[in-house]
């Protein structure tokens, strides 16, 4: 619907004010304007939809925030132009998210709306609609069973809060072979039993197929719908308007889920929050944990935040006693774990000297051919893709470099061409800089190479490999090799008799804060496939003295986590503390700090050198000074923009990795 363009328009009748998000990604104008609502738009410009409007002499879209009687604005106000659809796809609740989200990160109110709001499909609008709610579950189940969390002790206490309609919070650490779909299954039943909703967030497709199929199985078939960037602009948006319309009561999906809109939200869950994927790589970079956890306080929801590992974000949940400790007594864990060892200590040194550089020991190489014997499958965990994503010289060990942009060389089969992973030129008359040799050895052995070795060494025994070519969802339960790189490992049919974690230095010795902790997750979640002792064993190829292999040999997650932030407190790093970076040219980084009117007890590190011709800056506060620093940095950013400034700055509040 248009409006007309005749100069004889009159405002609407009642509340005429129309308050607009306009859709321009300026910091200094992330606030609502003020519009006039014409007659002929007056009943279907409701709050929540989407508009046109001019601005600055050009039509942008925006988001209708609200109407009002009058407006504060002493001038002359312009119409709104045009109502782009009637549907109010913009929740109030979701309205009142995005600004705190975009607050807390030191974003604009627009930028986030994009992220909340898939784009609209005019098709999907237009079907047949059905505008009564769907059946609640509430009407039709009876008490959520609690059996699948008995093995925790206070998991049935929390499935009986969210049936009585409480809020409790809850970080939940995940036992070994744990159908963890089926547990959140269960939180969310208890949920919807109570009358209210659910929104639920999973790293990645894998994951949100298995949690699907658990939900259909408790729920019902049309209970919930997924949310997806995977699905494509029809199904998705047409998955959106489903929960918006309060036609079910559940949504789950990624991270475009967690702005989902859900009526009466009583619960909402994430799983493995320290999967990078639930980081956003769009402005202004909210992480999915944060968003859902502001959602709980807005919303006066529950709140269940679980993996097998747990991150030091989670931790400081519990310390401050924001959240209740979900976890299985010492027996039950012992009961449930695999059988693991370290290659790196000194009795296995002792009996394997060798062990100490091989990159397959003896005991590693002895618990896969033991459970080959016993028709039992065998994962292979590799950090690194492809063939030999690394190689150096054969006769000095330089690494190869390519010649146009220094570049890592790689090599991507057994008879292929060196070729550039960086800018991909081909190295066919590769010599060595240093003393002109032109023979290469593998510097990183990769997935595929790892596959090639031992399909040579078990010549009767299938290898699957499981990565970023095809990534594998289970596989059955006879004996088979499957080499995996982190975050591939497919499902196996009864569980893995072995679990081997090799090349362990790959995910250690990563210059990132989160080195010990990501590594700790990755083996946690790959250990966590296989069966449980005697006939279970996991081998990793690591020192047993380093804390991330103690707490995988304890399967302790919640030791790692506490002795983390313990460290991290002490040296100022987050989530003690609130940190932001601040990226650009070095100029327009300086700029922007000194137009920042910093909380007086911030401290800014650096700089330090980013991509070429830019520099990184860090600001660190004490965590009751987040406001105040976010506040700071995104006015600052409103100077430079309003002065428009030539350089781009990428802002970033409480960034994923600092290094």
């Amino acid at each position: 619907m248009t409006a007309t363009t005749r100069s004889d328009r009159r405002p609407a009748d009642g509340s005429p004010v129309a308050r607009v998000c306009v859709d321009v990604p300026l910091a200094h104008l992330d606030r609502p304007f003020d519009y006039l609502v014409p007659a002929e738009l007056d009943e279907v410009a409701v709050p929540g939809t989407r508009v046109k409007v001019r601005f600055a002499g050009q039509l942008v879209d925006g988001w209708l925030l609200s109407r009002a009687d009058d407006s504060g604005h002493t001038g002359r106000l312009a119409y709104l132009e045009k109502v782009v659809s009637p549907e109010p796809v913009l929740a109030p609740e979701v309205a009142r998210l995005a600004r705190a989200v975009a607050d807390r990160y030191a974003g604009n109110l627009a930028d986030v709306l994009r992220l909340a709001v898939p784009p609209r499909h005019a098709r999907v609008e237009k079907e047949p609609r059905d505008d009564e709610p769907g059946p609640t579950v509430a009407a039709e189940a009876a008490a959520v069973d609690p059996r699948g969390w008995r093995d925790y002790p206070t998991g049935p206490a929390l499935l009986r809060a969210l049936t009585d309609g409480r809020a409790p919070r809850a970080v939940w650490s995940a036992l070994p072979g744990e159908d963890w779909a089926a547990r959140y299954a269960d939180a969310v039943a208890a949920t919807v039993a109570g009358g209210r909703g659910a929104v639920v967030v999973v790293p990645d497709a894998r994951d949100l197929d298995r949690l699907d199929a658990a939900l259909t199985s408790v729920l019902g078939p049309g209970r919930h719908v997924s949310l997806s960037a995977a699905l494509g602009p029809a199904r998705r948006y047409r998955a959106f308007l489903a929960a918006r319309r309060g036609q079910v009561p559940v949504v789950i999906g990624t991270r475009a889920a967690m702005f989902a809109p859900v009526d009466r939200l009583g619960l909402v869950a994430i799983w493995d929050d320290g999967d990078d994927l639930h980081s956003e790589p769009r402005a202004p970079y909210p992480h999915a944990r944060d968003v859902l956890l502001t959602r709980v306080q807005l919303a006066e929801a529950g709140a269940l935040v679980g993996g097998y590992a747990r991150t030091s974000e989670a931790q400081l949940l519990l310390e401050t006693g924001w959240a209740r400790e979900v976890v299985a007594d010492r027996a039950t864990v012992r009961a449930r774990i695999p059988a693991i060892a370290p290659t790196g200590d000194d009795p296995q040194l002792a009996r394997d000297p060798g062990a100490a550089t091989a990159r397959l020991p003896s005991l590693a190489w002895t618990a896969a051919r033991d459970a080959l014997r016993q028709d039992h499958p065998v994962l292979v965990q590799v950090p690194r893709r492809g063939y030999l994503p690394s190689i150096s010289c054969a006769d000095c060990r330089t690494p190869a470099r390519c010649a146009h942009c220094a570049g890592p060389l790689a090599l991507p089969s057994a008879g292929g061409t060196p070729a550039c992973r960086w800018c991909a030129r081909v190295a066919a008359a590769y010599a060595c800089p240093q003393c002109g040799g032109r023979r290469l050895r593998a510097a990183v052995t990769g997935a595929r190479r790892t596959a090639e070795e031992l399909g040579r060494a078990f010549p009767d025994v299938p290898v699957r490999t499981s990565g970023r070519e095809e990534v594998l969802t289970d596989v059955p339960g006879g004996a088979a090799l499957v080499v995996a790189t982190p975050g591939a490992e497919p499902v196996a049919e009864g569980g893995y008799g072995a679990v081997l974690l090799l090349d362990s230095w790959a995910l250690l010795t990563r210059a990132d804060l989160r080195a010990g902790e990501e590594a700790l997750r990755r083996w946690l979640a790959a250990a966590a496939l296989a069966r449980p002792a005697p006939v279970g064993r996991v081998v990793v190829v690591a020192d047993g003295a380093l804390a991330p292999v103690q707490a995988l040999l304890r399967w302790d997650a919640a030791w790692f986590a506490g002795r983390e932030l313990a460290e991290r407190r002490e040296l100022g790093f987050p989530p003690a503390v609130r940190m932001a970076s601040v990226t650009g040219p070095a100029e327009a980084v300086a700029d922007l700090l000194t137009a920042a009117r910093l909380p007086a007890d911030a401290e800014v590190l650096g700089p330090v050198p980013a991509e070429e011709g830019r520099e990184r800056m860090l600001v660190r506060v004490p965590r009751a000074r987040a406001a105040a620093l976010a506040e700071a940095l995104h006015s600052a950013a409103g100077v430079r923009a309003a002065r428009k400034a030539a350089d781009p700055v990428r802002l970033q509040v409480d960034p994923l990795s600092l290094f």
